[in-house]
């Protein structure tokens, strides 16, 4: 009777306290991701799924702005509202191989790619979920420019599944087929440069239910999809091949999207530092609410810094024609240098969103104003014009007038915003360190989507269905033959968490190398390398083929693999000239016979077994391998 209680207390006390406390603070919390599929086109064009190589030409570019239109229902979507203000440039490069008329809408889109179709259908099943009877085509409002056509086209493909992940049964309401966007080439405030290729390739988008009971779990989750879209052997691996996106909110607060997590061991991270960003906003809320705080409209201060000069960062625009415009925050003293996260202020956040419109910045009053140079006489000045009491701050805006008045508008709102709360927003990573984001626009709403007229709707048939449950991915099927070639069952779990899955069984595809030591370095040693600072992501498939290939064959040894990849991180010569150039070949067989009685005549007592090992070890310890020198030595000794 005793010994029941006891083990239900201790499963309790493992789980129970962290999913009280989410559950306690109204946490919220569901992921979408998305996935590029390695399929032979794109998805609503013959242009080849792949990404231009640095050989493929660019034969052009074609330059876009974008502005707001209604939707369907005659609504204009906030965010793209909001990017209309940026009155951003956007260029497109276009490849003469990658890119045809559809990717720069100049042609209506072919019919869809019933490859990534089976791809999709697959995946739906894999997760239970129920496929659509007909399939619509639906054009998607993209509001950051990474498309030239304003819109990606995006198909519902199936609804209400479930997954089960460590105990918990979570529902995947939807998995959609979707256009890849654009990539970024190069960024500046009023001119962002996108590069075509991978324009149009196939993606799936695979949502979950806003009912993820922790961050921990939410990692959980990210992994097991990534395991599924991985052993499917239809997706593009690679930096940018998948990514997640995570939907936070708690009570009082606001969904915010986290957009682009590209690093899914750090996701937990992400999640608990938004959710500590929103309890100190909604901390700061309640401080502003006792204070019966407001923001005042914002006013030309331009004369107050003409005098003097003396704060450059206003001076250099005046003296260039540009203006400084100032607002009060009646209420606000001491609360724009609230942290919110490590390094973020409440300033910080009501600065991004001015930054929007291409000024650097702003300055308010709970920043050191002497190391600006504020004089005595300018403070005087701005407390007048803004009408300032003791228990005020103002923030100051400068640049050219139409950057500057858009600036004010975006800025005063973000002030407003901190009146009620948290705001609706989308965030970027803002630094993988710290785990902290950045704002990028306000949350898109329904009115961005609509039917694509050009694109013919899809009947699913009887065929479809069954060519889908002939490929459906089955992570225990990959699990038991994983466990059936390699030895440590931990090993066999991390590789079906890495992303590295495909390339270790590309790997063992290809070459004679042991399967264990494959394994064991694909995922430790890597690892290992990573944090050491160096750039895994330079290992490519087919040199690391080549790589274990020559260690199969017996051209070199482990030491000497270890440090090949050092040299393959570094450099981009290929493994044999690698190989030639630091003298890593095994020295084996007859050729180490000859070196064992070469180093005998060095030693003192020749059959001192031990001595001779060390000192051809300390000197050959890349190219001999030492089980081979074992046995020589232990033959010689008999």
């Amino acid at each position: 009777m005793g010994k029941k209680p006891v083990k239900k207390i201790e499963k309790m006390e493992r789980k129970e306290p962290a999913e009280t406390r989410y559950k306690e603070i109204g946490f919220m919390c569901g992921l979408e991701i998305h996935q590029r599929l390695a399929t032979g086109e794109k998805l609503f064009c013959s242009c080849p799924a792949t990404i231009a190589t640095e050989s493929d030409e660019v034969i052009g570019n074609v330059s876009r702005y974008q502005r707001a239109v209604a939707g369907e229902l005659g609504n204009i979507d906030r965010s793209a509202e909001f990017e209309e203000l940026r009155d951003r440039k956007f260029t497109y490069k276009v490849h003469d191989m990658h890119t045809c008329l559809v990717e720069i809408d100049e042609e209506p889109p072919h019919e869809l790619n019933p490859e990534a179709l089976g791809v999709a259908l697959s995946l739906s099943k894999a997760m239970g979920m129920v496929v659509v009877d007909e399939l619509q085509p639906m054009r998607k409002e993209v509001v950051d420019g990474s498309d030239p056509s304003a819109f990606q086209r995006s198909t519902l493909i199936a609804t209400d599944g479930s997954i089960k992940v460590d105990g918990y049964k979570i529902n995947v309401p939807s998995l959609f087929l979707e256009e890849e966007s654009s990539g970024i080439v190069a960024a500046a405030e009023e001119n962002i440069t996108y590069d075509t290729d991978r324009l149009g390739i196939p993606l799936v988008e695979i949502d979950t239910d806003p009912y993820i009971p922790t961050p921990v779990a939410a990692k959980a989750i990210a992994l097991y999809i990534g395991t599924l879209l991985r052993i499917s052997g239809k997706v593009q691996r690679g930096i940018g091949s998948i990514r997640q996106d995570v939907n936070v909110s708690i009570k009082g607060g606001a969904r915010v999207e986290i957009k682009g997590l590209q690093e899914v061991d750090k996701i937990d991270r992400f999640i608990e530092n938004e959710i500590t960003r929103q309890q100190r906003l909604l901390e700061i809320k309640e401080e502003l609410k006792k204070a019966r705080a407001s923001v005042g409209e914002a006013k030309d201060v331009s004369e107050v810094f003409r005098k003097n000069n003396s704060v450059k960062v206003v001076s250099n625009h005046l003296q260039k024609n540009g203006v400084a415009y100032g607002f009060r925050l009646s209420g606000f003293k001491g609360m724009l240098g609230k942290e919110v996260n490590p390094e973020r202020r409440l300033g910080t956040e009501i600065s991004d969103y001015a930054k929007m419109a291409k000024v650097n910045g702003l300055i308010h009053s709970d920043e050191n104003l002497e190391a600006y140079g504020f004089t005595h006489g300018e403070i005087t000045g701005l407390r007048a014009v803004l009408d300032l009491g003791a228990n005020d701050a103002f923030v100051i805006i400068a640049g050219v007038r139409s950057d500057v008045e858009k600036a004010v508008v975006l800025a005063t709102e973000r002030a407003r915003h901190a009146l009620v709360g948290v705001p609706f927003e989308t965030r970027a990573v803002f630094n993988n360190e710290l785990c902290t984001t950045k704002f990028m626009r306000p949350l898109p709403g329904g009115s961005r989507m609509y039917p694509e007229t050009d694109a013919k709707p899809i009947m699913i048939t009887k065929e479809h269905a069954e060519a889908a449950t002939r490929s459906v991915p089955d992570i225990e099927k990959e699990r038991k033959a994983l466990l059936s070639v390699l030895d440590n069952r931990d090993i066999v779990e991390q590789l079906l968490l890495s992303p590295r899955l495909q390339l270790y069984k590309t790997v063992i595809g290809s070459t004679k190398a042991d399967p264990n030591f494959i394994a064991n370095t694909i995922i430790q040693k890597f690892t290992e390398l990573k944090r050491a600072g160096f750039m895994i992501e330079n290992l490519d498939e087919q040199r690391l083929v080549d790589l274990f290939t020559e260690y199969g064959k017996n051209q070199i040894t482990k030491q000497a693999v270890d440090e090949l990849l050092k040299e393959m991180a570094l450099k981009r010569e290929s493994v044999a000239e690698l190989i030639k150039l630091k003298r890593l070949g095994r020295i084996r067989g007859k050729e180490l016979e000859a070196l064992v009685a070469e180093s005998r005549k060095n030693v003192a007592d020749p059959s001192n077994v031990n001595e001779l090992r060390n000192i051809i070890m300390s000197k050959y310890r890349l190219n001999v391998d030492g089980s081979e020198l074992n046995e020589l030595l232990s033959k010689k000794k008999g």
